[in-house]
This record gives structure tokens, sequence and C-alpha cells, in this order.
């Protein structure tokens, strides 16, 4: 696009962007160390992180690596010596999470090695009692028409963690909040029709816990209903962005709802034996946790999202992989920033960074007459979009 605005970055003091290197990144290095007794050596390596992060430079992977090669052709080079407000603002919190990594000896042969930094925090959040309300929520769907269940089952996975709206249907009121929409946008009407019965529904996930479950959920209804053949959910290879989901915490979402009362366990089953014969996948891409938008897809992912009936893509850092990391005039079509992606998409997000496209200009006014920029980053509004 000739008018398309700069790659966000995190140099501007007092943007979303650089509090989220300056002050949440050093918040996160201060709850892992809290987390773990980690040892002299780790404590160490954490404290060389947080000075990296505030007064230092990005630094290269160390010698002998087992990515080093995948980071180099990640351009890792072009950033080495260079500040983390200077390189984007996707890349640097990218590459972040990558040395934490490192750092708490995650990669190393030893003690610590495949150790989650950010389990304690998922596992408090699904063991939550809020979790037993919206999974008690599910017997309540129970006998209602299929298409009401479709309904509340896809808002409870577009708004994750919140216990309030999971399992509410917007007929009930879920889409409205103050003088605009909690709702920005919803395509859900162009969503269903594409799931015929034939083919794979992809779903590229977000985050573990309360948020993971709803799309478990979500997946389990399209599998029951046999609204598609089979369905893939795309984790992180590893630890990621705090609370993004890894195979472990699938595995983990999946006991609790086998152990919930009620409709959830059988929820739970239906997935677990899914699992077993094939019709469910787990797939944990390397360039799941690449600093990189969806543009750059290698070509192995390009064919399976080619070849899906849909793909599903959760949540706001993928979202912002998914459309381009930039300040797009919000009126932009989704459709024209969605055209590179090889098959069918739908984006499932709330919003909480400066990234969004696809609002009609009505919408837009009513959010900045109300929220100013608050309403891009606050969480309080969400999409569903689609582009077929």
């Amino acid at each position: 696009m000739s008018d398309t605005p700069p790659v966000i970055l995190g140099d501007a003091p007092g943007s979303f962007p650089h509090s989220v290197l300056a002050e949440r990144h050093p918040a996160i290095i201060q709850q892992v160390r809290d987390a773990f007794p980690y040892d002299p050596e780790r404590r160490r390596a954490l404290d060389a992180l947080l000075a990296s992060c505030l007064r230092g430079v990005v630094e290269p992977l160390p010698d002998g690596a087992h990515d080093r090669d995948r980071w180099a052709a990640w351009g890792l080079g072009d950033h080495t010596g260079r500040s983390w407000f200077e390189a984007p603002w996707l890349w640097s919190e990218s590459y972040f999470y990558r040395r934490l990594l490192d750092a708490v000896g995650y990669f190393t042969p030893g003690p610590w090695q495949g150790v989650d930094p950010f389990r304690p925090a998922k596992l408090t959040e699904l063991d939550a009692p809020e979790t037993d309300a919206e999974l008690a929520a599910l017997d309540d769907l129970e006998g209602r028409p299929a298409a009401e269940q479709a309904t509340a089952l896809l808002h409870g996975s577009l708004w994750g963690n919140r216990a309030d709206l999971g399992f509410r249907l917007s007929a009930a009121g879920a889409d409205q909040a103050g003088p605009v929409p909690a709702l920005v946008a919803d395509d859900s009407d162009a969503l269903w029709p594409l799931l015929t019965g034939t083919g794979t529904l992809c779903l590229i996930a977000d985050n573990a816990g309360r948020e993971l479950v709803p799309d478990l959920l979500l997946i389990a209804h399209v599998l029951g209903r046999r609204l598609a053949e089979r369905a893939v959910l795309y984790v992180k290879p590893y630890p990621y962005y705090v609370s993004d989901a890894t195979a472990a915490d699938v595995l983990d979402a999946l006991r609790r709802l086998r152990a919930a009362p009620g409709a959830a366990a059988a929820y739970g089953t239906r997935l677990w034996d899914a699992l077993g014969d094939g019709r469910l996948v787990l797939r944990a891409h390397p360039f799941a946790a690449a600093p990189l938008p969806f543009t750059d897809l290698p070509a192995d992912l390009r064919a399976e999202f080619g070849a899906a009936a849909l793909t599903v893509v959760k949540g706001d850092l993928n979202y912002r992989r998914l459309v381009g990391d930039r300040r797009w005039p919000p009126t932009t079509p989704f459709a024209d920033l969605t055209a590179h992606f090889p098959g069918p998409v739908a984006a499932l997000r709330t919003l909480k960074s400066d990234v969004v496209c696809g609002l009609d200009a009505r919408t837009e006014a009513a959010l900045d007459a109300a929220e100013g920029d608050r309403w891009r980053t606050a969480g309080s509004h969400a999409l569903i979009q689609v582009r077929t």
C-alpha cells in the first residue's frame, strides 16, 4: 500500500509500546524471580537481562544456542548492539521472551531445563473459582438450540477470561458497554457458513488458562456438530508472552475440563478422544514464536492454512502479526490487510494494542469521542472479523 504507516516502535516515551518495554518487561522479570527459588547463577542472569532492557542494548544469543541460525534469519543481526527501543516493537517483545528463557536455563541442560517460568501463574488462573463458574455455565447451554450454543461458545472464545461475558449470548446484552458497543466489529454471520462439515478448522491459539478453555470448547463444538472433519490447534513451541499456550497448557486445560462436573467433563472427554484418534491435532511450529508478521509465513504453514476450511486467529498478538504491526487508519478494510493470507481467515480479538482495522467511520468516531485513545488498548472492546 502506498500510504502504509511505519512499523510500530517502542521509542516514544508515553506510548503504549514504550510502557511495555520500560515497565511491563521489568515487572515480568521480577514476577519470574519471585515464582521460583532460582540459584545465584539464574538470578544474576535475570539481573543482567533487566539491566539490558532498561539501559543496555540487544545482545546476541549465546554460543551454541539451538536456534541461533533461525534468529539470524529473523533479523537478529540487524538489531544487535542497538537499543531495545529502536527495534520494531513486535521484534523486541519476542526477543525479550527468548532471552528470558535463556536467563532461567530453559534451554540449557540442567535442573531448570524445560521448566516453564510462567507455569505457576497459568495454573493459578486455571484453578481459580471463576473457572468453575464459567464451566458451570456450560450446563445452562445444554438443550439450547445449536445456533445459540454456537454463538455463546464463539463469544466465550472471543472474550476469553472475562467471566462476566464468557458464555453470555450477545442477545442478552453481552456486546454492550456504555455509549459504544463492546463488540466493535462482528462478521460472525460470515464465519459459520465456512464450516460446512468437510475439511479442517485451524485455530491459532493465544493464551493458556481460562482463555484457552473456551477455545477448546469451541473446537469441541465444531467437532461434535460435525462442522469440520478435523481441527488443528497451533500453540507455541516454548513459553512465550507470559501466558501464551503451549502443548503442556493444552493438556492442563483438558485435565481441568475432564475433572469438572456436568457438561464440562463431556467436552473434555470429547477433546481427549479427538486427540487420540487424530481428529484434533496439536501443532507447535517454530514460526509461532517468530518476531515476524504472517506475510512471512513459511511454505509449510502457507500450505496448511491454504488448504483449511477456515483459520481462526486468536488474540491480540496474532492479530498484530496477521494485519501488520502498524498504526493503520481504523477504517482500513480487514480484507485488504489479510489479502496475503492463503485461505479463509477469521480474527477473534480483544483490543489490547494500538493496531486495529476494519471499523466503520461511525464506530471509530464514537469510540474516540467516548474514550479518546484508550479504547485501543484497554481490553474492553473486541472484534470478530472474517475474510472469506
